[in-house]
């Protein structure tokens, strides 16, 4: 969807016209009142659920979660999942022109904030005719955004879902982020963030840096327990070898092999996410991350920030995730409960980490049926 009108960003800066990429699931009802906003997290998009036709690996992100019959079930649901203002799957980013010079905005893309995309995605609601949203939902960066919703347009949400995520980012959860933002911007083909493919200039894709900004990034989203489950100390075979008269075992090496599973798999995923994702993007999500913080304004104190929230909450966490650990989201239900919100939690045992939220646990796949089947029933009554 295009949109003519400026949107003014937190910043001071405006971009005078955008697109928004989404995708819906599901029928809108009579009185649209069935309407779910689902929100991605850094390196997700609007395409949440089911398969492209004719496409190989085209997995909604979160397809175990949303579809028919499924704990956010489309027969009764109508659900809209939109990519984010400077991300690289299709809505208005750094790869594209910008209609003020007519020159690819590369660096010089403004900064984006979580509460710039609530904007754009309110205006999004207003052009489908989405007055009141029945829930908001999303995980990590996205419960920021769910959060954000219930701020911001407090009167526009009924229910929110908050999971797996924080109220905002601790000092070391900023300090992962600046060490893989330092690894793209220190990459010679970043060209100070200017790499495009114009003017006859070919693209010089940084690909080293986002290669380690994702391997940085994967080893928080997993636990120990998961990491030592997997891969162990485990050696790849082709590197322990057994070679003439050598002592049986020995390792034959060098520094820059890959040796052990767990290194093998972190770059397998650094390799992939560098052909797809786009290293502007990496930059203004994970600062959007950093800057989101709703206490800011009160002082720091959250239960003043959060008693312009009258939607009902669910929030879940999951024990293994240090990234957006438990404690963060006991912190959000005590600052409902202050406020005296409706709020439901559940903390749940998993050996996942920060991936749990995308996994198919089956207590936390029933516990969000469960609460939709109660938000449906709401809207049938």
């Amino acid at each position: 969807m295009h949109f003519a009108e400026p949107l003014r960003l937190r910043s001071g800066a405006s971009i005078r016209a955008y697109d928004l990429s989404y995708e819906t699931y599901g029928a809108l009802n009579r009185d649209k009142s069935n309407a779910v906003l689902v929100l991605h997290a850094l390196n997700a998009s609007h395409h949440l659920a089911g398969l492209y036709a004719g496409q190989d690996k085209s997995d909604g992100w979160w397809d175990n979660m949303i579809g028919p019959g499924k704990p956010v079930d489309t027969n009764r649901f109508f659900v809209v999942g939109v990519n984010n203002l400077g991300s690289c799957f299709g809505s208005t980013g750094p790869m594209h022109k910008n209609p003020e010079t007519g020159r690819t905005y590369g660096a010089s893309f403004p900064v984006v904030t979580v509460e710039d995309w609530v904007e754009a995605q309110a205006r999004l609601l207003d052009a489908l005719g989405i007055d009141v949203l029945a829930a908001v939902m999303g995980g990590s960066l996205g419960g920021m955004q769910a959060l954000g919703w219930t701020l911001q347009y407090p009167q526009r949400v009924r229910h929110a879902v908050v999971i797996a995520s924080a109220p905002n980012l601790t000092a070391e959860n900023i300090a992962f982020n600046e060490v893989a933002r330092r690894a793209i911007v220190t990459d010679p083909d970043f060209n100070g963030g200017d790499f495009y493919a114009v003017d006859g200039r070919p693209e010089t894709k940084p690909k080293r840096g986002l290669r380690i900004a994702r391997m940085i990034g994967h080893i928080t989203y997993l636990s120990d327990d998961v990491m030592n489950e997997k891969f162990g100390r485990e050696l790849r075979s082709t590197l322990l070898a057994e070679a003439g008269n050598n002592t049986p075992g020995q390792y034959q090496y060098t520094t820059q092999d890959v040796e052990f599973q767990i290194e093998s798999y972190l770059r397998y995923q650094g390799d992939k996410f560098a052909e797809y994702f786009d290293a502007n993007t990496y930059l203004l999500i994970t600062r959007a991350l950093d800057y989101f913080d709703p206490a800011r304004d009160f002082g720091g104190n959250l239960s003043q920030a959060l008693a312009r929230a009258t939607a009902r909450f669910m929030l879940v966490s999951f024990t293994t995730d240090w990234r957006f650990s438990p404690r963060r989201s006991r912190e959000l239900v005590k600052a409902l409960l202050d406020n005296r919100r409706d709020v439901s939690y559940a903390e749940i045992d998993a050996p996942h980490g920060h991936d749990a939220f995308l996994l198919d646990d089956a207590r936390y796949m029933n516990l969000v049926r469960a609460y939709f089947d109660q938000i449906g029933a709401e809207i049938a009554a």
